[in-house]
């Protein structure tokens, strides 16, 4: 189940995704990532859509004389192929954003410049949307497991209210598992379980499905 920042984006249902980064020594780097979808055809906003394909790039280095602080810029270009039904707000949403991290700590700040994924619960624009990722990743010695962490902040400009309230906080606790040496390296098996306290109304699509309810989530992924 693809899960973006505890909401749902397939009702509950498996995903494959996929992603190619290129990193310069500069710190300069650029990728694309990609996943099926189902959240835009569900909540009847597209008669066709079942991608998400991500764009972005950035910069990301040490602070000068240390190892352990390091920080983060860049845009990211969410790219929603399908065709809109008739008034509806294009998803495709574009953001810029800064992370700073202290060796398995983290935060980022994530600012849009668009309708934030077309929601517009007011009637009003929601670029200015702004997401606080506070996040850990802490490795457990040399074993190949990492404890994640997680706990987010949307504030959704021109928010809803009520039943239709647009913002959330959300949060993961999850392990992870990275093969080091052997015919399986650079395979890691994890999991992780996610919650929020979005309302119901806003993410509960046509047929009834909350896309904001808790949610267990098992994963594999392979880097080449």
């Amino acid at each position: 189940e693809y899960i973006f920042r505890g909401i749902s984006q397939t009702a509950g249902k498996p995903a494959v995704q996929g992603g190619f980064d290129w990193t310069h020594s500069s710190g300069f780097y650029l990728g694309t990532w990609g996943s099926n979808i189902s959240w835009l055809e569900d909540f009847g906003a597209y008669t066709r859509s079942s991608l998400e394909w991500d764009f972005y790039g950035g910069y990301k280095a040490n602070f000068p004389g240390s190892d352990d602080w390091a920080y983060d810029i860049g845009t990211l270009y969410y790219y929603y192929p399908g065709k809109r039904n008739p008034g509806v707000v294009n998803a495709n949403t574009w953001e810029i954003y800064g992370a700073i991290n202290w060796k398995w700590l983290g935060a980022k700040v994530s600012y849009s410049g668009d309708d934030y994924f077309g929601a517009r619960p007011t009637g009003h624009k929601t670029d200015g949307t702004v997401y606080v990722d506070l996040y850990a990743n802490y490795p457990v010695g040399d074993s190949g497991v990492t404890l994640l962490g997680h706990f987010g902040i949307l504030d959704c400009r021109h928010d809803g209210s009520g039943s239709n309230k647009v913002s959330y906080n959300d949060w993961k606790l999850g392990a992870s598992y990275a093969v080091a040496e052997g015919p399986l390296k650079g395979m890691e098996v994890g999991a992780h379980y996610t919650g929020n306290d979005a309302k119901a109304g806003f993410y509960t699509d046509l047929s009834g499905y909350n896309t904001a309810k808790d949610a267990g989530v098992v994963y594999i992924k392979k880097t080449f």
